[in-house]
């Protein structure tokens, strides 16, 4: 068995044995099949691995935006549940008052 597998190696590898393997029809249209699905098909390799690499991009954007989807849900059970958070964030993030207080922004330079 080993001394037929070395045969056939030797014949590939030996230009005379190429010239053989390409001049039977089975072989060539094997060959020329592979080329073309490898390179030339919709489907080729090459666009698989595009393909690939952009669905590894979309599911890292997809965990970036769950958690920031937690984060959120989070953030909002708190002001939702307390009056006095909710009162904060819109006195220091929307600058809202009563009616019966001023504000006043002081901005320090560095």
């Amino acid at each position: 068995m080993w001394i037929q597998l070395s045969c056939i190696f030797n014949n590939i590898l030996n230009f005379d044995g190429m010239k053989k393997l390409l001049k039977n029809k089975y072989i060539l249209t094997l060959l020329i099949f592979g080329v073309w699905m490898i390179f030339f098909d919709q489907n080729s390799y090459l666009s698989q691995r595009k393909i690939n690499k952009e669905l590894n991009q979309l599911e890292a954007r997809k965990k970036v935006y769950i958690n920031q989807n937690e984060l959120l849900r989070v953030q909002r059970e708190s002001l939702l549940g307390s009056f006095d958070n909710l009162e904060k964030l819109a006195r220091e993030k929307y600058l809202m008052k009563r009616d019966d207080e001023d504000v006043y922004l002081v901005e320090v330079e560095n």
